[in-house]
């Protein structure tokens, strides 16, 4: 059993920056597969990003370039830092974590196990 928590939330104009945070905890004691999720209103749920401890990272192609995922091992924190944000990406993110992800899911929301709670990000034009 893995419990995570985010942090982070804010508005922000466009062209922002914000970093949010989530605090792995529980029965961590093998390797986690995390990942940044988001889901605006009236859409499904999306793929951002994705690492594994040792440092792999997949990211959506709407945000290569922008938006850097990085995990803290000593601590089982996941950050998400996110530069020259736009509006369209206001949205709930939310962090996920399971102990095996496949390579080809590791952006899909179904095959994560574990979720935060979500945290709410604005970006205003």
């Amino acid at each position: 059993q893995v419990q995570l928590v985010e942090s982070g939330s804010g508005s922000v104009q466009s062209g922002g920056s914000l970093t949010l945070s989530c605090a792995a905890s529980g029965n961590i004691n093998s390797k986690l597969y995390m990942g940044w999720f988001r889901q605006a209103p009236g859409e499904e749920r999306e793929g951002v990003a994705s690492i594994v401890s040792e440092g792999r990272t997949i990211y959506a192609d709407s945000v290569k370039g922008r938006f850097t995922i990085s995990l803290d091992n000593a601590k089982n924190t996941l950050y998400l830092q996110m530069n020259s944000l736009k509006p369209e990406d206001t949205a709930t993110y939310y962090c996920a974590a399971d102990f095996w992800v496949p390579f080809s899911a590791r952006l899909r929301p179904t095959a994560y196990l574990y979720w935060g709670q979500g945290t709410q990000v604005t970006v205003s034009s």
